[in-house]
């Protein structure tokens, strides 16, 4: 079952890096490209792209709920028993999964109620890519945690208590 392991990181992490970049891409290359544009051939281009790019976020959304509870559950949770920090910088790399599920999805909804979030998208986009780059750091330490931390640790005197070894 190993190889669903790796799979499931690699489609993990691929979602990651086309869905991120994808927004990368419109708010520094495509919004500003489009400014000069007349106001008739920017709103038919925002929605012909928001079109197509509306299935690929919501794809995403979708292979990063299946790969992401798997990684977790599956992985994580037998990986780092008992360990508080590791579940806590999970917790909150998860709730902010969520925050940025929600502004793609308002960026590429037809939500009336939403549409405060399509009329600035320079702005909801920034605060996507600066959680999403949160998101991305809190994962990297997770995978790079030092691994001093989960070994026994030594009292004064010499010997780890029992109960770590």
């Amino acid at each position: 079952m190993e190889w669903v392991a790796v799979l499931s990181r690699w489609v993990h992490v691929g979602t990651a890096i086309v869905l991120v970049g994808g927004a990368v891409f419109k708010r520094y290359v495509l919004i500003p490209a489009a400014a000069n544009l007349p106001e008739a051939t920017r709103d038919d281009l925002r929605r012909r792209i928001v079109g197509t790019w509306k299935k690929f976020v919501m794809a995403g959304i979708a292979l990063f709920l299946l790969t992401g509870f798997y990684n977790y559950l599956v992985i994580s949770i037998p990986e780092h028993k008992g360990d508080g920090l590791y579940h806590g910088l999970m917790g909150t790399k998860i709730i902010l999964s969520f925050v940025v599920f929600f502004l793609a999805s308002a960026l590429t909804g037809r939500s009336a109620a939403l549409e405060n979030f399509r009329r600035n998208p320079k702005r909801w986009l920034g605060a996507l890519i600066l959680l999403s780059a949160v998101i991305v750091g809190i994962a990297g330490y997770l995978k790079v945690d030092p691994l001093e931390r989960h070994g026994p640790r030594p009292i004064a005197g010499g010997e780890a208590p029992a109960e770590t070894r």
